[in-house]
């Protein structure tokens, strides 16, 4: 089904990690974020925000794709689209016909009924990124409004994000809010055994400890070791004719505190996941991994615009490439909230969401210990084309919101 990216697409979906990896940082380092557990897809928002900038002109415009893109000016927006029609209509493609993991993505503008779109950007929103473009009354019915986008995402999402706007959060000023959804569901290549899945202690950044229940094996794992990191693969079983391999990356820390030095370090050196990718299965000796589930949602302009992207937000905002109005100036995105469900255990893994440094390498032991048991980083990856379609961090698996 998906074959390996040409290399113009590969460079862009490296560029599409570095935005992951710079917005993980972020979230991990904003006091809201860092008590809890966190799950995004930074994939829905990328995309998303790619639709944004085939709607937006001039200055708009360049911000979108220097944040999105390489962080260079003078890029062109054609190399999003290029990602973007790449992604949603290979990676992203459902496989579930085939006994591959099943995958549901869809992307979303809701704009306010005073304004028509453009023909250009309808063509291109609906032919390359697969959009549900939908007119709603923000105006004179912004609840009605707000219940539409709601149900759109509950469907796509097969009812694992509920609510993505809350109540209130729009009202007859809003003239555009943005929606994304994804949705995947992988079991294994290999399945825990439930009957080794056991209670023990996982400590907590507080220094105080919570007993929570750790899957176990003695099969071999593909596992990496550098001097203070471990980074486990968990491949999903694959479909039928499905080149494509998805698969699950433990990044644990060895210091039971250093989960947000593992974050600013990831988003400072982006190819270090790429550049340290398990390549073969290695004996385990003590393997604990615990269970986690997590419901997380947040509004995202702040973290966007502290990661540089302020105009499509504000006043000046140039979104006229979108509508066809004389009132242009007055549109700006109003909003981008974002939600996002992820469950592991026996199984596999349940997951729905509404966004090269070298290191030397210690001589492996004969047996190698994973023992996830302090707060580590964790992300969902489609290894083919490398596009990262889950980022997030488990600070204590008893929370599940």
């Amino acid at each position: 089904m998906a074959t390996t990216p040409a290399a113009d697409v590969r460079l862009s979906i490296a560029h599409q990690t570095r935005f992951a990896l710079r917005l993980a940082s972020a979230i991990s380092s904003d006091p809201k974020y860092a008590a809890t557990n966190a799950v995004y897809s930074p994939l829905s928002l990328h995309v998303g925000l790619s639709l944004v900038a085939a709607g937006a002109g001039g200055a708009t415009r360049e911000q979108l794709v220097t944040v999105l893109g390489s962080g260079e000016a003078g890029e062109e927006a054609e190399g999003l689209h290029t990602l973007a029609e790449q992604v949603v209509q290979v990676v992203l493609a459902d496989a579930s016909v085939a006994g591959g993991p099943r995958v549901a993505f869809a992307n979303g503008v809701f704009v306010d009924a005073s304004l028509s779109l453009k023909p250009s950007f309808k063509e291109l929103a609906v032919g390359r990124y697969k959009a549900d473009v939908q007119s709603v009354d923000f105006q004179t019915k912004p609840a009605e409004a707000l219940d539409q986008v709601n149900s759109w995402v509950e469907k796509v999402t097969t009812g694992l994000i509920k609510d993505i706007l809350p109540e209130g959060s729009v009202d007859n000023t809003t003239r555009l809010v943005l929606g994304n959804a994804l949705y995947f569901k992988g079991a294994w290549h290999e399945k825990f055994d439930e009957s080794k899945t056991k209670g023990d202690m996982f400590h907590l950044l507080d220094g105080s400890s919570v007993q929570a229940p750790f899957m176990s094996t003695t099969t071999k794992q593909y596992i990496t070791s550098t001097d203070n990191l471990k980074i486990l693969k968990l491949p999903y079983h694959q479909g039928g004719d499905d080149n494509r391999q998805f698969s699950m990356y433990i990044l644990l820390p060895e210091a039971q505190d250093g989960l947000w030095g593992l974050a600013k370090m990831l988003s400072t050196e982006p190819g270090f996941i790429e550049n340290h990718i398990p390549a073969k299965k290695l004996q385990v000796g003590q393997f604990k991994l615990p269970k986690f589930k997590i419901s997380f949602g947040f509004e995202a302009s702040d973290l966007l615009k502290g990661l540089g992207l302020q105009l499509p937000f504000s006043t000046e905002a140039d979104l006229s490439e979108m509508v066809d109005s004389p009132a242009t100036q007055n549109l700006y995105i109003s909003s981008v909230r974002h939600k996002s469900f992820v469950e592991v255990n026996e199984e596999g893994t349940e997951a729905a969401a509404a966004t090269s440094v070298e290191v030397a390498f210690r001589s492996l032991p004969q047996k190698i210990d994973f023992v996830a048991d302090h707060p580590f980083l964790f992300l969902i990856r489609e290894d083919i084309n490398g596009v990262v379609l889950f980022v997030g961090h488990v600070v204590n698996p008893l929370l599940s919101s």
